[in-house]
């Protein structure tokens, strides 16, 4: 007997001792995002005002995705992609405040299990933060979370476990950089590999930021003052109209703060001597919002199926892997985050059709063209309602506690929706959607009143989507036509089924 419990506590020692060596071996992973921060608005992108000088230092050393995308042009959506590696219809996330389903698959769940303490900080958009919540992020998996239920100003109110939100007091960014902070240090205490999520508030409308932010745009352009935006008031939570360059003075000082808070993390990760074997990857998660509409080369903006609406900015450094500089012009998207991280960690992706691709071989320049198109879609939300359809979660557990600046439905916290899809109609495959592959988008019901033909883009030649090919290659709007329908078949069979 004593043989056996000295053979079973040797065997002990080596698995306690294999899995510290893998914790140490394991790379940390950040995955940063703005919010409502397009493609446009970095320094590096060529914005004519923003200062961003970490992101720039990123790009100009890390991986640089010139042709990165979210998977829809508004917030709630792309969040749902990224945690799922899905289309977010596939999971009934059709839009913002639109909550995610119970039983998908995330990746905090995955990388867990590969032996990861997960932390989600600041924005979460895909159901309350609440402990009991079957969406919050405890429920998908992470450890710890400092969260909000949607968007935040300075002095946010933030949940810590789900327990009842509290004001902290400071910049939005830095606050949930300091706890992405502690979460790490915990994290390398407890010896495990840490994998953070950090989804910023900023620069999302209503704007606020501090005055030495505020000051290093003072001297935008008086002309700025004569055109009006639309937007949320801080006091009252309405709408309302305010010249352009007062607001934008105030988003670029968000971006900003953001950056910097962004600096904060890359330097903490080198004075630990953690930097070299940590994955950073940042991204927006859709385009600009009219508000904060200036250098934007492209067609569209926040909440439209052109590249306006959908191109962002990408990111990734990891210097023990990404060893040099690179520009990728691969077309990447955020659904394509949790393939690429189960490869790097060796999990097994799981057992459901997935929209994303792994990326690790951009890391060394091999990957050259996407194996397989993008598809994105809006569906059609009014079809919802007339339907009366049975709530995948009950209500009252839908029901947000984060006070936010914009009033909504009369009150200034969000309640969140979604709905069993028991089976799928002709009518269901509505909404404006496109189909990217590596040269042409093919685009159908873009714009109000569009073609029912659809518009057909090569984006190669023509970013900006001026120039509708359509009748010049027929053929190729055929085969990306029914490549789209086809793709749409597996989503809403996957909304319906549950798998």
């Amino acid at each position: 007997m004593r043989r056996l419990l000295l053979s079973l506590y040797a065997v002990a020692i080596f698995v306690a001792l294999a899995c510290q060596t893998r914790a140490a071996e394991q790379p940390g992973i950040v995955l940063l995002m703005g919010d409502d921060h397009g493609w446009d608005e970095t320094g590096y992108n060529g914005h004519r005002h923003v200062k961003t000088p970490v992101l720039d230092e990123m790009a100009a050393t890390g991986l640089r995705l010139d042709r990165f995308y979210s998977a829809h042009p508004s917030c709630s959506p792309t969040r749902a992609s990224i945690i799922t590696g899905r289309h977010p219809n596939r999971c009934g996330t059709f839009s913002p405040n639109w909550s995610t389903r119970p039983g998908e698959p995330s990746i905090a769940q995955i990388l867990k299990d590969a032996g990861y303490r997960c932390g989600h900080f600041g924005k979460w958009h895909l159901g309350p933060v609440k402990a009991e919540s079957p969406t919050s992020p405890g429920a998908l998996g992470f450890d710890e979370w400092l969260s909000h239920d949607n968007f935040f100003e300075l002095n946010p109110v933030l949940s810590h476990n789900g327990a009842d939100p509290k004001m902290i007091k400071g910049e939005s960014s830095e606050i949930i950089i300091r706890e992405t902070i502690q979460f790490i240090h915990q994290s390398a205490k407890s010896n495990k590999p840490f994998f953070a999520v950090v989804w910023f508030g900023s620069p999302h409308e209503p704007y606020e930021g501090l005055p030495e932010d505020l000051a290093l745009y003072d001297d935008l352009p008086e002309s700025y003052a004569d055109r009006k935006v639309s937007l949320t008031d801080l006091k009252t939570g309405k709408p309302t109209n305010r010249s352009f360059r007062d607001v934008l003075r105030e988003r670029l000082a968000e971006i900003t703060a953001m950056d910097r808070a962004i600096g904060t993390l890359r330097d903490y990760l080198k004075t630990s001597g953690q930097r070299d074997n940590t994955l950073v990857w940042y991204c927006g998660d859709n385009g600009v919002p009219s508000s904060g509409r200036l250098d934007i080369p492209f067609r569209g903006q926040k909440g439209l199926i052109y590249e306006g609406g959908t191109r962002v900015p990408g990111v990734i450094e990891w210097p023990a892997r990404i060893t040099k500089p690179r520009t990728s012009d691969v077309n990447s998207v955020t659904t394509d985050m949790l393939p690429t991280l189960c490869e790097i960690v060796g999990a097994p992706l799981p057992n459901r059709p997935l929209d994303g691709i792994s990326l690790t071989n951009l890391f060394d320049g091999s990957l050259t063209s996407r194996p397989q198109p993008i598809g994105f879609w809006m569906y059609d939300t009014s079809l919802e309602t007339k339907r009366g359809l049975k709530p995948t979660i009950a209500p009252e557990l839908q029901e947000g506690t984060t006070p936010l600046a914009k009033m909504m439905d009369g009150k200034y916290t969000r309640s969140f929706r979604n709905f069993v899809h028991p089976d799928f109609n002709e009518d269901d495959y509505a909404g404006p959607r496109s189909f990217l592959d590596n040269e042409y988008k093919f685009v159908v019901d873009g714009k109000p009143g569009g073609s029912s033909e659809g518009e057909l883009f090569n984006l190669r030649d023509d970013p900006s989507e001026t120039r509708n090919l359509i009748q010049m290659h027929p053929e190729v709007a055929a085969r990306l036509r029914k490549q789209l329908h086809d793709w749409q078949t597996s989503v809403l069979t996957s909304l319906t089924t549950g798998k």
